[in-house]
């Protein structure tokens, strides 16, 4: 029997504005630090959700054209989201190869910083793999497509963005991993959901919001 859609709990960590706010502008600073003089910072002292592990991504965009500067992330929960973050920040800006390392000058004024922080990846199955479309909530799940020795992710907001139903978003996933558009109706592949909260500066450097969708 194939699982219905409201049977699938929501796993949300719901960090307040205030921890998102900590880690955005932690980011920036993380950033920052490396592109002026290749230093690490070290994390500050933290508890509760700022501690507990979890995967994260930290995403640059341009400003003025809102074009993708910078992505990359941790999908599972390896390691302190708060350490995660510094880490994740530092390689969007410096290590994305589809991209020129960022510049302190285009950082400071020409890029704002979106920060998502994931939960636990929990495998998407059905009966029927044609129904798995079906069983993806567009704005709510993130999609991981993992075999044949490659994978892909893409994030909960990229299917609003392009505004993807649940086949568009599978397909464009199994070709972020360069894998055939129709992969995911293969058995040996598997297609894994995760949930994002998304929180993100309005303009370098400025205030920080909490980005929902459907709301």
């Amino acid at each position: 029997m194939t699982p219905k859609r409201s049977e699938q709990k929501s796993q949300t960590q719901n960090l307040t504005l205030r921890e998102g706010t900590i880690l955005v502008r932690l980011a920036r600073e993380a950033i920052a630090r490396y592109i002026e003089n290749k230093t690490t910072i070290k994390p500050p002292s933290s508890d509760g959700s700022l501690m507990r592990k979890s995967g994260v991504f930290v995403t640059l965009n341009s400003f003025k054209t809102h074009a993708l500067r910078g992505c990359i992330g941790f999908p599972y929960p390896d390691q302190p989201l708060i350490e995660a973050t510094v880490k994740a920040a530092i390689y969007a800006a410096t290590e994305d190869p589809r991209f020129e390392p960022v510049s302190i000058e285009e950082f400071r004024h020409s890029i704002v910083i979106e920060l998502t922080a994931l939960t636990a990846p929990q495998p998407l199955t059905a009966a029927n793999r044609k129904a798995l479309p079906e069983l993806i909530e567009i704005g709510r799940h993130g999609l991981i497509v993992e075999g044949m020795r490659s994978s892909g992710l893409l994030l909960p907001q990229v299917a609003v963005e392009w505004e993807w139903d649940g086949t568009d978003f599978l397909t464009n996933c199994c070709l972020k991993a360069g894998l055939p558009p129709d992969s995911w109706l293969v058995n040996e592949i598997t297609v894994k959901v995760f949930e994002g909260e998304i929180f993100e500066e309005i303009e370098p450097a400025g205030e920080v919001k909490k980005k929902s969708f459907g709301e």
